[in-house]
C-alpha cells in the first residue's frame, strides 16, 4: 500500500474554518526569539494553543507530553537543527503523521527537496505573515485531525 501524502488540492478540500482553530494545539520550534514571539502572537490572535520551544532538544523533551497537533520548525539551530529534528519527529511511530512545516529564510530548490526528504509537509519562508502562518494551520490542522480519528 501507497503511503504518499494527500495533494495540495486534498488538503485545500479539508480546511478548518478560524472557529475551529482554538482546538489546535501547535509547535513553533526556534532558536530565534523574536520568530518565537511573533509566530506566537499570531497564532493566540486565532485562537490555538501555542507551544514553544528553542531547539530540537528542547521541543523533543515537549512533544511527548504536549501532542501537537502541528509543528513549525526552523531549519537553521544550533545542535539539533530543523532537519534532524523533523526526522527524528516522523521516525517516531506515535508522530509520523503529525504535520511537519521547515521554517527558514533560505528558499532553494536544494533546501525545500531536503526538507522533503526528512519528511516535511510544506517549507515557509522567513519573514512569514500571519496570512501565510494561519492558512498552514488550517490545511494541515484538519488533516492532522482526521489521522487522530482515523487512529482511534
Amino acid at each position: 500500500m501507497s503511503q504518499e501524502k494527500p495533494s495540495q488540492e486534498t488538503f485545500n478540500q479539508e480546511k478548518l474554518t478560524l472557529d475551529q482553530l482554538s482546538k489546535v494545539k501547535v509547535m513553533v520550534i526556534d532558536d530565534s526569539n523574536t520568530i518565537r514571539r511573533s509566530a506566537e502572537i499570531f497564532l493566540k490572535a486565532s485562537g490555538c494553543q501555542v507551544i514553544l520551544a528553542e531547539d530540537g532538544f528542547d521541543a523533543l523533551a515537549k512533544i511527548s507530553n504536549e501532542h501537537p497537533d502541528l509543528i513549525f520548525v526552523d531549519i537553521m539551530m544550533p545542535r539539533l537543527d530543523g532537519y534532524q529534528t523533523c526526522s527524528l519527529i516522523k521516525r517516531n511511530a506515535r508522530y509520523k503523521t503529525t504535520p511537519v512545516i521547515m521554517l527558514s529564510s533560505k528558499d532553494g530548490l536544494f533546501d525545500r527537496a531536503r526538507g522533503r526528504m526528512v519528511g516535511s509537509d510544506q517549507y515557509l519562508t522567513k519573514p512569514f505573515t500571519q496570512e501565510t502562518l494561519l492558512d498552514a494551520v488550517q490545511i494541515y490542522a484538519a488533516h492532522s485531525k482526521a489521522n487522530q480519528q482515523e487512529a482511534e
